[in-house]
């Protein structure tokens, strides 16, 4: 951990596709202009308006869902660097996948 700090991942970022953590990302670079992104992507406005209200959805949705105790553990295991963040969302985004749990 950097620093000594005790940090979590937030239950939302696991929920999240790559394609979609990549999205946040250019957005975030972009601050916040929907235009630019759209630019960027060589999309419409309303394209990527629907795609970060689709990415918004599932952030506010992460809430709700109780978490799978697998899913907590490998949490557990990056927050003691045990596992590798990476590793980690490999490991829970195939453990949804088999399970057929809803990202």
């Amino acid at each position: 951990m950097r620093d000594n700090q005790m940090y979590t991942i937030p239950q939302w970022i696991t929920m999240l596709t790559e394609e979609d953590l990549n999205f946040i990302k250019h957005f975030v670079i972009c601050s916040g202009s929907l235009k630019e992104m759209a630019r960027i992507y060589e999309v419409t406005y309303p394209t990527v308006r629907s795609r970060l209200n689709r990415i918004i959805e599932q952030i506010t949705s992460a809430d709700y869902k109780k978490e799978d105790a697998y899913i907590s553990l490998i949490k557990k295991m990056v927050l003691d660097e045990k596992l590798e963040f990476d590793a980690a969302m490999i490991l829970i985004k195939e453990y949804r996948k088999e399970k057929n749990i809803d990202e």
